[in-house]
């Protein structure tokens, strides 16, 4: 059987000041003078990606390295400056079926400190095979772990991104990763209808009034509206609402142009600002959080207090708590639903995530006939045609009517 796996690097916080002698299993298992070089490639790679992006991409970047650098030191024991595309190919076929003793099937922190060193948790493993939400209490089976496209993707896209670094800094004499990707035996081309993830109309309705009626019964919850609100109303991501390193959200970042319309300043993906429009029905929601904190009812140039702000402490909530909260209006919207209009009608709210609102959002903004242009501009992406790709469904719901006319006789 393949040597079960230990973690290679922390957070980037821990990185950054990262001694090698006190992460003793780590040592035990660069056991070569290369496997060490190969160690410090990956660790100045990652300190280059976590100065420089957020901390999801490093996080991302982490894993995908890490589970490279891994397979290259465990399994394939050769020097990943030797590859070529079959050794790729072989890494591609690896983690489309990895074995067992390297698939977790929760997240687990990679480290935990005892004493004056910092030991691996055996818990942690490079893949992670989970139930979906709607199905908590089935029986996993690791054996039946296959990566989504998107994962697979991802791969490419990580090694890619590394041996590029290696490159620039004179270490690697090509990339083998870019000819590999297109012979590679898992990728399918997809020419499936997108389904975009978002609730529809009435559980949105659901959702919203859910939301209002514990906000009602408790002041505690007024948090909660104001979160699900400006997920869907705003289009955002929740990281753009969370505390950041380099970013804090804050209520005077709301702001009022000459002619009196509403926008919001947002921090977001490849670190760049954005002022996303704010309706005026957005207003009402927003002037209800506020009083709910004892401010003002509108947000002025020296209201810098955070925009969602801690129950105890000082300071902006985490993207993990802010999850919390949206989940707690989701399982509650998804109980009223059951109850009241049966499983099938409910289902996706006990599938969704925080992420839905956006899509949610930006999905009926499409419907509504708002220039596409705008929306693109709202929602913060590169490139009008992403949105078109994303949320443009008309032409599949024309397909869709003109496909109900078929008869079986």
């Amino acid at each position: 059987m393949i040597k079960k796996p230990i973690p290679l690097y922390p957070t980037f916080e821990n990185l950054k000041s990262m001694q090698l002698l006190e992460y003793k299993n780590i040592i035990s298992l660069l056991k070569e003078p290369w496997h060490k070089e190969h160690w410090s490639w990956g660790k100045s790679f990652l300190e280059y990606v976590g100065r420089n992006k957020s901390k999801n991409t490093y996080d991302r970047f982490r894993s995908e390295v890490e589970r490279f650098l891994l397979w290259a030191i465990i399994v394939k024991d050769k020097q990943i400056t030797e590859y070529r595309k079959t050794d790729i190919l072989e890494y591609a076929d690896f983690c489309w079926n990895p074995p067992t003793n390297w698939i977790g099937t929760s997240n687990h922190e990679r480290f935990c400190e005892t004493g004056f060193h910092m030991e691996s948790n055996p818990l942690w493993a490079p893949f992670t095979l989970q139930n979906p939400k709607n199905n908590q209490a089935a029986k996993i089976d690791k054996k039946k772990y296959r990566p989504s496209q998107q994962t697979l993707k991802s791969v490419f896209t990580a090694i890619t991104v590394f041996y590029n670094h290696l490159m620039d800094e004179e270490i690697a004499p090509g990339n083998p990763t870019q000819i590999a990707k297109k012979d590679c035996k898992h990728f399918i081309i997809d020419a499936q209808v997108k389904e975009v993830k978002r609730l529809t109309d009435n559980q949105w309705n659901y959702l919203l009034e859910t939301a209002q009626e514990m906000a009602n019964l408790s002041p505690l919850y007024e948090r909660h509206l104001f979160v699900v609100v400006c997920l869907k109303t705003l289009f955002l991501r929740i990281s753009e609402l969370s505390e950041q390193t380099n970013w804090s959200p804050a209520m005077n970042h709301f702001w009022q142009d000459e002619n009196e319309n509403w926008w919001l300043k947002i921090f977001g993906k490849g670190r760049k600002l954005r002022d996303v429009t704010v309706p005026p029905d957005f207003l009402e929601y927003l002037e209800r959080y506020r009083l709910s904190r004892s401010l003002s009812t509108l947000p002025v140039s020296s209201d810098n207090c955070a925009l969602v702000e801690k129950i105890r402490g000082t300071g902006g909530m985490s993207s993990r708590h802010l999850r919390r909260l949206v989940q707690e209006v989701f399982d509650s919207a998804y109980t009223r639903m059951l109850k009241k209009e049966g499983e099938n009608k409910a289902l996706k709210l006990k599938e969704a995530s925080s992420h839905w609102l956006r899509h949610t959002g930006a999905s009926m903004e499409v419907e509504r006939g708002r220039p596409l242009k705008d929306i693109s501009e709202d929602l913060g992406h590169a490139s009008m045609a992403t949105t078109d790709t994303i949320y443009v469904q008309t032409e599949n719901i024309i397909r869709a009517e003109s496909g109900k006319a078929r008869s079986v006789e």
